[in-house]
Parts: structure tokens; sequence; C-alpha cells
């Protein structure tokens, strides 16, 4: 449904707009916040997805999380920011800090911008401190891509050198199906389900420059717990893929 993407345009100017000029008064990005989750409920909604959510019981409210997912297409973010109730930061490039509205837009309300070339691994550690003071959680996807295929790719170190470094837990989370809601390289939408499970968090502790066997060993644990729901769903879209060309 090309005709959405426009709908979607309005949306995303209309609330950015907004939400950048409110960071000037706001300085926590809490306004920010309420409208990017309400850019999220209104695409879902456009688009005609639904969302079934498992282990949000898991969560502590109020308690800061790094919450690390698979990637499967642009629409897990609005799913994450919408169903996930919690004041939710991103990690940015730090190029995008140049730009004169949206850099200091991302700065003042919490994000993280990060020179991925050269990282502050001092400026790193104070910001993830910081988290906890504004009670403001982290959203991750370690994988770097979406995956074209649905399968979960292997997870980079750099997200979860961060949370051992801050000792703050970390929430993992499966989405599965969105990948059909809007398919990577296409600007079509589709009406879908989408299936979101929050894991048992996984506690840390904290750690200012710990080894890289500890990151690599906890981001390949991590990958473990997120990977079975896609994983399955993916291998069992293939089957059927494969059951459909041979029976036609």
């Amino acid at each position: 449904m090309f005709f959405l993407i426009p709908a979607i345009g309005v949306y995303t100017v209309l609330l950015g707009t907004l939400s950048v000029g409110s960071s000037v008064f706001d300085k926590r990005g809490y306004f920010g916040h309420w409208c990017a989750r309400a850019w999220s409920w209104l695409i879902l909604a456009t688009t005609g997805v639904e969302v079934e959510v498992r282990g949000l019981e898991r969560l502590e409210p109020g308690r800061t999380y790094v919450f690390v997912s698979n990637h499967q297409s642009i629409y897990d973010i609005p799913v994450i920011f919408w169903w996930i109730p919690f004041q939710l930061r991103i990690i940015a490039k730090a190029s995008l800090g140049r730009f004169p509205v949206l850099g200091p837009h991302l700065k003042r309300t919490g994000h993280m911008l990060v020179d991925r070339s050269r990282p502050d691994r001092s400026g790193i550690f104070g910001w993830a401190n910081s988290l906890t003071s504004k009670g403001l959680s982290l959203i991750v996807f370690p994988e770097g891509t979406r995956s074209a295929d649905g399968r979960v790719g292997v997870f980079k170190g750099g997200s979860f050198y961060l949370a051992i470094q801050a000792g703050l837990p970390i929430a993992p989370l499966s989405i599965v199906g969105s990948r059909h809601v809007m398919r990577k390289g296409q600007l079509t939408t589709r009406p879908g389900r989408v299936t979101l499970i929050v894991h048992e968090p996984i506690e840390t502790r904290a750690d200012p420059d710990p080894p890289t066997t500890e990151v690599r060993e906890l981001a390949r644990r991590v990958r473990e717990i997120v990977r079975p729901a896609p994983d399955a769903e993916a291998q069992a879209d293939a089957s059927r893929l494969v059951n459909e060309r041979t029976t036609s």
C-alpha cells in the first residue's frame, strides 16, 4: 500500500517538528518521547498492524534497562516505542550532532551520539550512568542492519560494553513478523501481525573496563535468547515458499 507512505510522511513532519520545538523547554525529552509514541501509534493504526506482546510483566516499572532487539524492519521502531512503556532513547551517529536543528535536539533530550571510529569510553560511561538518574532506558539493535530473511544475525558488542560499564540490566526483545509489513529495500507497507516478546532481564556487574571476552560472551548469550522465535518463523516461511513452488 504505497499510498500510505505520504500519510506516514505527514505524521513524521508534524510530530517531529513538535518534538524538536519542545526540546528547547523540556530538557528531559519527555514530551519528545510522547511525540515518538504518538507517531508510532498512528503508523501502526494507519497500516493495520496488530501487535501481540508477551512478557511485559517481567519488567520492573521505573527501572533503567538496555533493551536489546533483533532488527527485521523499519516497523520495529514504532512497535517498540508504542508497546514498551519506558522512556526510550537511542544511540545515533555522531555526525548527526552537526546538523543545526537535529543535533542539539538529540543532545538535549538524552540521546547518545557516538563516533564509532573513535568511541569516547569515558563519555559513554558518564552518559550511561546518567540514564538511571534521569529515568531513561536505551534501545539498541546490535545486528547493525535489518535482516532480509528474518533470521537473527551476529550481535555486535558495542552496546553490551556500555551496559557492562554502567552495570545496567539488559532486557532482550524478540520481534517476529515485522519484515512482512515493510520489507527491506521497499517503500510499500502491508497490514500484518507482529509478535513482541520481552524476555527475562539479565543483570550485569558494573565494570569500567570489561574484558573483550566477557562482552562477546554476553552478546552471544543474549542473541541465543532472542534468536529462537524469529528464526523459527523465518524457517517456517522458507519451508512454505518451497512447498508452494513445488506444488505450483
